[in-house]
């Protein structure tokens, strides 16, 4: 069974201390409820493509309505639908089953509130909290309806349609698209065929099992190839709950979040829509900052994790942020990230230049980049460490002003991420190796 957990981003988050069962989704179901409709409401339940997703699913239905609340039900849907519907058919809250990138084993739950927006870690940590108690029945008068939607795929794929230009269409675009075999293996191809795309689909068969499997963002090798044998203009590859994408060239050059967030800073700076600075995170490429700064663009980093990418976006009036892994937002367009709309900027951004994606990217030079994974027994306090300090601050001097370095404890394994960027590949890779080392030794 699924040893993922309810947690700050529905995945990886570790809140709880209880791997995902069907009893532990039916008394989450039931303390997400109490928490935040003790009164009753409606709650919009959406999934990926897992075969745990269906087992799950019917354990969060089973919850919520013995709770009092009714239920929608929208079957396989990407992330960032679920956060859109859930606005759209007015309810409380919107629940996703999914893992995201992760391999079909795996599962979480994700909540989005009543505004398509996460659960703040306040009320997540209530609804932890109220997870200890057992789960409610109401009385037979009391208990919620379930219905499962029918047209949730067509109102989703209209709304991604709508944040593309009106006056524009893909007629003309030859593109590959990889669904990853995952929630969006339906509504990007139809959305993108129905734009006048000519479209060479993979990854869009799911069998419960292949979702992620040697696809998607987390595998673009396909797309790659793809994209250079059938001469496309351009290739989209997406992660299995479709909030996050990565972008593939004429050329068959894969091209990461930071390049995306690139080309959308630049043409919204260049139409006047670009408002407040760009957000990106400490593991952004050195090459963004430089290249948004010469273009007279403020660029910040949050801590890794969108909803930090969010918050500052929030605290500083910004609307365009983002991940090196392609998670993009876009808060003029929606409230959270969404593979499908971040690449229908950029496609109409080729289309209204008249630019290849070669040509939109040029103008950032990616720095070099090395991150280490360094494997800990004991907990290792990075500023604590007196080596660790004084290696960081050794590295630092000597990749000057040329350069950075980046400690990073993962939140969800035992692992100090050690990330070294800077002009010299040779110098990059040295001085990781070097500072991974005094990490290592620092955790025995």
């Amino acid at each position: 069974m699924s040893r993922r957990y309810f947690g700050t981003d529905g995945v990886r988050g570790k809140v709880g201390k209880e791997p995902m069962t069907v009893d532990f989704a039916m008394r989450l179901a039931s303390a997400a409820a109490q928490v935040l409709m003790p009164t009753g409401g409606t709650v919009l339940i959406g999934k990926d493509t897992r075969l745990s997703g269906y087992l799950f699913e019917s354990a969060l239905e089973a919850g919520f309505v013995a709770a009092g609340m009714d239920v929608l039900m929208v079957g396989p849907l990407p992330t960032p639908g679920i956060a859109y519907l859930t606005q759209s058919f007015q309810a409380e809250l919107g629940v996703v089953i999914s893992a995201s990138h992760n391999p079909y084993y795996d599962n979480g739950i994700k909540f989005f509130d009543a505004n398509g927006a996460k659960l703040s870690d306040q009320v997540e940590l209530e609804i932890e909290r109220c997870l200890q108690k057992p789960a409610i029945t109401l009385e037979s008068q009391d208990l919620g309806k379930a219905l499962r939607i029918d047209t949730a795929i067509a109102r989703y794929g209209d709304f991604c349609r709508s944040t593309f230009p009106r006056d524009l269409n893909l007629e003309g675009m030859k593109i590959v698209l990889d669904s990853a075999n995952g929630a969006a293996y339906k509504v990007a191809p139809r959305t993108l065929s129905a734009l006048g795309a000519e479209l060479i689909p993979l990854g869009s068969s799911p069998n419960g099992r292949n979702i992620n499997d040697g696809c998607g963002s987390t595998h673009p090798e396909l797309v790659r190839l793809t994209v250079q044998g059938v001469k496309a203009d351009v290739g989209i590859a997406l992660d299995g709950d479709g909030d996050r994408l990565l972008m593939i060239d004429e050329k068959g050059t894969v091209i990461d979040g930071d390049q995306i967030l690139y080309v959308m800073a630049m043409a919204r700076k260049e139409a006047n829509e670009l408002t407040g600075p760009v957000v990106g995170t400490v593991m952004s490429n050195l090459g963004l900052q430089r290249a948004l700064e010469a273009a007279d663009i403020s660029f910040i980093r949050a801590n890794v994790g969108d909803r930090y990418v969010l918050e500052m976006l929030r605290a500083n009036g910004g609307v365009l942020g983002g991940e090196t892994s392609g998670h993009i937002l876009c808060l003029d367009k929606t409230t959270t990230g969404d593979g499908l709309v971040s690449a229908l900027q950029v496609l109409a951004i080729m289309k209204k230049s008249g630019k290849k994606l070669s040509e939109l990217v040029a103008g950032m030079k990616r720095f070099p980049q090395t991150m280490l994974n360094v494997r800990t027994e004991t907990k290792v306090d990075l500023n604590g460490s007196e080596s660790v300090r004084a290696a960081v601050s050794a590295a630092e001097r000597e990749l000057a002003d040329s350069g950075r370095v980046v400690l990073r404890a993962s939140g969800t394994e035992p692992v100090i991420r050690v990330m070294v960027e800077g002009e010299s590949e040779s110098l990059v890779l040295k001085v990781a190796q070097r500072l991974a080392a005094v990490v290592e030794e620092a955790s025995v």
